[in-house]
Order: C-alpha cells, then structure tokens, then sequence
C-alpha cells in the first residue's frame, strides 16, 4: 500500500472517527463483542467465530477476524467471556484480548439483568515503510515498525426477557493514545497522534410471534463517537430455522443477513451490505459467522426466537 503518510493519517482521522473499531453486521447475534454485560446471556456455553472483509476491491480495506466464548458460571449469577480480535487497516495491524465478567441479577421470573465490566490489552503495529512520504523532513522514527500496547477498558448494562433486550455500553472508556509524535515539516510543527476514541453504544430489540412459524424481531443500534449514526435492522425467525433479514446504516447504506440453524446448538451466520451513492465507490463487504453452544448443567440454551 504504497501512499502518502498525509493521506493515511488523513484517513485513520476521518474513517476512522466513524469506524475505529472494527465494524461488525452480526452483533445483534453475539453483542459481547459491543456490551461486556452479554457475558452468559444465552444461558449456555456459547462459542463464537466470525470474519469480515469490508470493502472487497479497495486496497487497504478493513480485515477482522474475531473469536468470542462466553458462559454463566456461579449458578447463573455472573457471566464471564473472553473475545481475541485481529483487524488490519492498511498499514496498522491490531491484535487485541479483552475478559469480560458481569454480575446476573434476577428481577423476576421473566427479566434479569446485567451489570459488566471489560479489560483489555490492545497491541497495534503500524507498519509505516509501506507508506511513501511526502516530505523528507518527516520524523525518521516514523519510517521504522511501531508496535504500540495499551490496555482498554469498557463498561456495559443488559436487560433481557425471553423476547426482549435492552443493551447501553461504552468501550474505550480510560480513551488511550496510542502513539503521538511532533513532526516537522517546512518548519511547521504538528503533532501526530492516534487515540482510541470512547464509543458508546444503545441497542434494543423486541420479537414478536406472528404464528406458530414466523417470528417478526425489529431492533435498532446507536453508536455515538463524535457523531452517532444508527442501525435499523427488520429480521425474521422463520420455521425455528432460519433468520433473515434486513438493516439501513445511516450516513451509509443497506444490507441483508442471515442465520441458519444447522442443528438447536450449530449457527452459520452471513451478512452483505453496501453503500449509496459516494459510499458506493468503497465496495460491498461481506461477514460470515459461525456459532455453537454447550448445554450447561444448570443452564440450558436460549430459544432461537430470541436472539
């Protein structure tokens, strides 16, 4: 990926700001990967893998992968889970572990609740000799690998019954630099820098049994950066075998998703999306997903209808 530094520094500022996590269609499936307070929701030993090309056909584009177990442990009064993510951007690579553990309070016999808590070691590689320089009298330290650690906190809320969620969480919240370097250029000095800006994220869901075969579950997911821009997705349990469904993200575009129930404990997952117009010109991106849960002792696996 050969680019001016100004160009990429433009774009992990700009891109970045809207998308510096890794963007993920199936959350709505595995939510522990936004809201350390899903740790145990689904009642089971639940193990979760996923990948995701964005943007196919752009060089540089964004490259997931992310690996997710989670289970309720302690008679069901805490949820503990561990997430291993990899997410390469151009030239800078993260490798990233975060645990999460959230105390279960039951309300009643239909709702509990979830209060988690999440920490993490982030460890970033910038790989800056792929870039070309524009000018010279850029900091020679910039031309060699960086490897940067941080570690990365975050804090969540979940609310759930058998056919409704309610998730607030916040990730980033200790807002680490990860590098920050002065730089100067025509006797200009500016400061480079690369923070993990806190995000905020509200999701819900309701599902609705329209006859014995079909389930209707309309959901929507805030997330709120410096900006917030919102999903909407409109899905559809069919037969206690297949999702399928559809979402609008603002400021973006559309997609479809799917998830098929192999066996009541094996899930294949896949999603397409697309932007509109200028957004368009990125590429469609595609998500696959594949989950298995164990049944527990004292727990036994939610209802597909449910998410």
């Amino acid at each position: 990926m050969k680019k001016y530094l100004v160009f990429f520094l433009g774009f992990i500022q700009t891109v970045l700001l809207a998308q510096q996590d890794p963007q993920y269609n199936l959350y709505q499936f595995n939510q522990m990967i936004i809201n350390p307070a899903y740790a145990g929701a689904r009642n089971a030993l639940a193990v979760i893998a996923s990948a995701r090309n964005q943007w196919v056909g752009l060089e540089g584009a964004p490259k997931t992968n992310c690996f997710s177990i989670h289970a309720p442990v302690a008679n069901n009064k805490l949820g503990i889970g561990l997430t291993l993510v990899n997410d390469v951007l151009g030239p800078r690579t993260n490798n990233a572990v975060y645990g999460n553990i959230g105390y279960i309070l039951k309300l009643n016999n239909q709702w509990k609740l979830t209060a988690g808590l999440g920490a993490g070691l982030s460890m970033f590689r910038f790989n800056f000799n792929q870039l070309n320089f524009k000018a010279a009298e850029v900091n020679t330290q910039l031309y060699e690998n960086q490897r940067m650690s941080v570690l990365d906190l975050s804090s969540g809320l979940f609310l759930r019954s058998n056919s409704f969620f309610l998730g607030i969480s916040a990730t980033h919240l200790n807002s680490p630099f990860v590098y920050k370097y002065n730089s100067t250029i025509n006797a200009v000095t500016s400061t480079l820098s690369y923070q993990l800006r806190r995000h905020t994220f509200i999701t819900m869901g309701k599902s609705f049994m329209l006859n014995e075969n079909v389930v209707f579950a309309p959901s929507v997911a805030l997330r709120i950066i410096q900006s917030g821009n919102m999903d909407l997705n409109l899905n559809f349990f069919l037969f206690k075998k297949i999702w399928l469904g559809c979402f609008v993200r603002s400021q973006y575009g559309a997609g479809l998703l799917m998830q098929y129930y192999i066996t009541n404990r094996f899930r294949v997952g896949y999603s397409y999306d697309t932007g509109v117009n200028d957004a368009r010109q990125l590429g469609p991106s595609h998500e696959v997903m594949l989950g298995f849960d164990f049944n527990t002792k004292k727990a036994k696996i939610i209802s597909p209808r449910f998410l």
